[in-house]
């Protein structure tokens, strides 16, 4: 290892808390966390979270990936990489159309030991009907499940209990997860009926993070949709859960 990569790890692990200070030495200088941005996204949502993980205290280098942008999703460019982020999309049948073909490369790249982070339609694609199955359980919509408090698809707001302190997030027909017992999920966000709205889990030498609403939304998310703005936006819990994938 060069003295430049050992100085840079130095310094970024003076920035994080004790419990979070461990590099993979195969990871690039500056970790490289990859969003896709393409057909299965919607526009907005990877700008969102490129921005959040640009904020948070991993110090990464942030690249979209997709068929229209420079690099293009394949297991050769996610060898590359740290972290890779599903963002928000349309449906789950029409986002899993169009990424089942690199299931296997996903599910190998967190397997080797890289995170997976899933917002809203990449939680659903983390689960396994359909989606990467990268959870040790399944995702569903939240909407359907019983004593839920959010009924409609339209953009809406949502409160969950963020380790144990109330929320309001924005939420667009978002999933819940559910995960086998045993599993050792660690469980950041539940939504009122008590299904989990977030959480982080391993899978293989990796981990997989994901939340059901949107915690990078952004100020003109809320305009737009003509809903009220909180007083606290929510990128401090979006930073939490990258914390919480990011950690061994």
């Amino acid at each position: 290892m060069t003295a430049g990569k050992l100085s840079w790890l130095r310094t970024a692990a003076r920035r994080l808390p004790v419990g979070l200070r461990t590099f993979r030495p195969e990871w690039k200088e500056p970790p490289l966390a990859l969003v896709y941005r393409g057909p299965a996204s919607l526009p907005g949502c990877p700008e969102a979270v490129a921005a959040l993980l640009k904020s948070s205290r991993w110090g990464f280098d942030v690249r979209y990936v997709g068929p229209d942008e420079d690099l293009r999703l394949s297991k050769q460019v996610l060898a590359e990489a740290a972290l890779y982020a599903q963002p928000g999309g349309d449906s789950l049948a029409h986002g899993y159309r169009q990424l089942r073909r690199h299931r296997s490369d996903i599910r190998q790249f967190v397997r080797e030991g890289g995170r997976y982070l899933g917002f809203c339609l990449g939680g659903y694609l983390a689960g396994a009907t359909p989606g990467f199955g990268l959870l040790p359980g399944d995702a569903d919509q939240y909407i359907v499940s019983p004593d839920a408090t959010v009924h409609t698809q339209h953009d809406t707001l949502v409160h969950v209990a963020w380790r144990g302190r109330e929320r309001t997030l924005f939420f667009q027909d978002g999933p819940y997860f559910w995960v086998r017992p045993g599993s050792g999920a660690d469980v950041l966000a539940t939504y009122p009926n008590g299904t989990i709205a977030a959480m982080a889990v391993g899978f293989g030498s990796g981990r997989v993070g994901v939340v059901g609403p949107h915690p990078e939304a952004t100020e003109d998310w809320y305009i737009d949709a003509g809903l009220s703005v909180p007083d606290r936006l929510t990128t401090d819990l979006g930073l939490d859960l990258v914390d919480a994938v990011m950690r061994p």
